[in-house]
């Protein structure tokens, strides 16, 4: 399968909401509840929230598209999140925060994660980003391992809340 990528644009927003429901319960931790899964997927990543993503300047989105369906996506979100433990962390300024990267597991090996991480770069050093940024949860070992071998080091941690649960991310940086 043939996989491209591109900046999504609004009529991509359904589809984009329906991977994210697929993919972003793999990248919790055993313990979040099925319960705290649906209120963040119906507050964060709804239809209605990637269609303002789409619109807002200040983000883009990617998507990565085999045999005619979005099978992956990434988000980028420039500068640095209004979050006293993320200032703290990032150190290469200017940034861009790689806010998520995910790929239908069906899709998983298949080199969809690289083709996206690598458009996220370019895109980012496009607009002037000195440093790409993320957080990553500290039970996500799979993902810490993708990242690092993408050039990213840990350089603090943050808290993410999931539904009811806080939880404590790295927060993981490269320079462009």
């Amino acid at each position: 399968m043939t996989v491209t990528v591109a900046v999504a644009d609004p009529s991509d927003a359904a589809e984009l909401a329906a991977v994210a429901a697929v993919t972003f319960p793999l990248a919790c931790p055993p313990s979040v509840t099925d319960d705290d899964v649906a209120e963040f997927l119906a507050t964060v990543l709804s239809e209605d929230n990637f269609t303002s993503y789409l619109a807002a300047a200040d983000r883009t989105v990617l998507k990565a598209v085999g045999d005619g369906a979005v099978v992956g996506y990434a988000m980028l979100v420039d500068g640095v999140a209004d979050d006293a433990d993320v200032r703290a962390a990032v150190t290469v300024l200017p940034t861009v925060e790689l806010s998520k990267l995910y790929v239908l597991p069906d899709h998983h090996g298949e080199g969809v994660s690289h083709l996206l991480m690598d458009a996220a770069i370019a895109r980012a050093r496009t607009n002037g980003a000195a440093g790409l940024w993320l957080g990553v949860n500290q039970e996500n070992v799979r993902a810490q391992r993708f990242y690092a071998k993408q050039g990213f080091a840990k350089a603090g941690t943050k808290r993410f809340r999931v539904g009811g649960q806080l939880h404590h991310d790295f927060v993981m940086e490269r320079r462009l």
